[in-house]
Order: C-alpha cells, then structure tokens, then sequence
C-alpha cells in the first residue's frame, strides 16, 4: 500500500510517500512545499493544493493521511493553518484517496510509544524504521513521514488480513 503523509502548514507543508507491506515501510519520496510569506493567503493555498495534487498524480498513492491540528495559543494561526489543511484534504478528495487523520499524540504514541516524545527522537524513529541515511533537513518532511508510518500501523490492526 502506497501512503501520501502530509503534515500541514502554511509556510511549510511536509509530505512524504511511503509503501507499507507487511511489517515494513519504505520511504519512496517526500519533501515540503514552502509557500512566500509575502504571497496573497490565497496565491499560498493555490500552490499548495497544485503541489499536492501534482504529488497525488506523479506518485499515485492508495491512501492518504494527514495530521490533526492542535493549537491553543494562537488563533489566527490556528485557522490560517487550518484553511491550508482544508485545500490538502480537499486535493485527496479529489483524488478519491481514503483519508485517515491523526492526532499529534497518536503519531508520537504509534512510533514511540510515549506521547511527549521530542523532535530529536521522531526523527531518529523515522530514520531507523525507514532505513534513511539521515533525518530529513525539515522537521515538517518527518512530520509527514511519521503521519504516513503511523497511518500504515493504523491500516494493519484495522485490516491485518490485507498483509496476508
């Protein structure tokens, strides 16, 4: 199975695509769409969805999965990031990929098996569990892994005979 993670942002939106079989995952490819602060809120969500959806055609995923937002500070950023969340899924609607949305605490329980888990110990996770050479550059592009590996582990116990 083929899984497009995305972890969304505005500035930053981190992707990363997967395939999953069995008990092993393998990254294919993955990266971040960075968008100008300077852009107009919508030329910025614009290039995010193109992107996204250029991803979703050039790699074909089964599924998709996303991160949940979780803020509770700021507000404005809170729904800014949340209208680019809504241009990312609407894209895998589009596509017609089953979505599968988790919280922060789930990806961090799924790859480390403890909630408050740092950056520093979901990268080294990401590189052990998909054989990278290194952690990628951008906190966003292991986001969107860690999403897609949790993902992955979520479609297993849902559907472990699929695996058979």
């Amino acid at each position: 199975m083929r899984i497009l993670g995305i972890d969304p942002g505005i500035g930053r939106c981190g992707w990363g695509i997967i395939d999953a079989k069995s008990n092993k995952q393998k990254a294919i490819s993955y990266g971040c769409i960075e968008t100008d602060k300077n852009m107009l809120l919508e030329e910025r969500l614009e290039a995010i969805f193109d992107e996204i959806t250029r991803i979703i055609k050039k790699e074909k995923p089964d599924s998709f999965a996303i991160e949940d937002l979780f803020f509770n500070t700021n507000a404005k950023t809170a729904m800014v990031v949340g209208q680019a969340r809504g241009v990312v899924l609407l894209a895998a609607v589009k596509a017609k990929l089953p979505i599968g949305i988790y919280t922060p605490l789930q990806v961090k329980m799924a790859l480390t098996g403890y909630g408050r888990a740092d950056k520093n110990q979901m990268g080294q996770m990401i590189k052990i569990l998909l054989k990278l050479d290194q952690i990628p550059k951008l906190d966003d592009t292991t986001d969107a892994l860690a999403v897609a590996v949790t993902h992955a582990f979520s479609y297993k116990l849902k559907f472990d005979s699929f695996y058979d």
